[in-house]
């Protein structure tokens, strides 16, 4: 087993990587996108997220695709970049900072996304197999279910797991099970609408 972040001395290199994700993470890509292209303040449209799903309400599926790879990208930037010039451990310390700066962005009063599309692109920076078994779970719930909400939240739960005990990742995992913690939480709404049956279905209108 791989031995834990040991902060010692190199706590500044930390917090550098964790505040160089936050600032990544931070960038509102759903809200600079709607507004350049004429769409107005996402915040003031459907649910007020500024995730791919609420884009998506625009009836703008090319801003929707933009978003989604947008809030994708800088995760996968921060620890690439991070992972390039600072290792293993400083890369899933940016991960964390990325997928913190999305959900509570400063500029936004800390209200942010619900961290799906970041998650994955940590994901695919990290270690790209397991991204590609998030969207595998994903696609396989959406098709049963047709809760694009509940198909994230079972494939997230499935993501530390898999690198735990199928790919021996552990530093990865444990950094991911938190990941999923503070995306469970942001879905709490959802997830009330979900055991209510309330829940919009892919597709829906509502």
């Amino acid at each position: 087993m791989p031995d834990p972040i040991s902060w010692g001395f190199d706590w500044p290199y930390y917090l550098t990587a964790l505040a160089f994700g936050y600032l990544l993470g931070a960038i509102p890509f759903g809200l600079l996108i709607t507004r350049l292209a004429g769409e107005g303040d996402i915040r003031q449209i459907g649910s007020g997220n500024i995730g791919t799903t609420n884009v998506l309400r625009t009836g703008k599926k090319h801003l929707a695709a933009l978003t989604l790879v947008g809030d994708m990208l800088k995760g996968t930037v921060a620890v690439l970049i991070a992972g390039r010039y600072g290792g293993p451990d400083i890369a899933l310390i940016a991960g964390l900072g990325a997928f913190l700066g999305h959900l509570f962005p400063l500029w936004l009063r800390f209200r942010g996304g619900k961290g799906v599309a970041t998650y994955l692109g940590i994901l695919f920076g990290l270690f790209w197999p397991a991204a590609l078994c998030f969207i595998g779970v994903w696609i396989g719930m959406a098709l049963a279910l047709r809760y694009s909400s509940l198909s994230a939240l079972v494939a997230s739960l499935f993501s530390p797991a898999l690198l735990y005990w199928m790919f021996d990742r552990v530093q990865m995992a444990e950094m991911m099970a938190l990941l999923t913690l503070l995306l469970w939480a942001k879905h709490h709404e959802n997830i009330r609408r979900l055991l209510t049956g309330t829940e919009s279905r892919i597709g829906s209108k509502g």
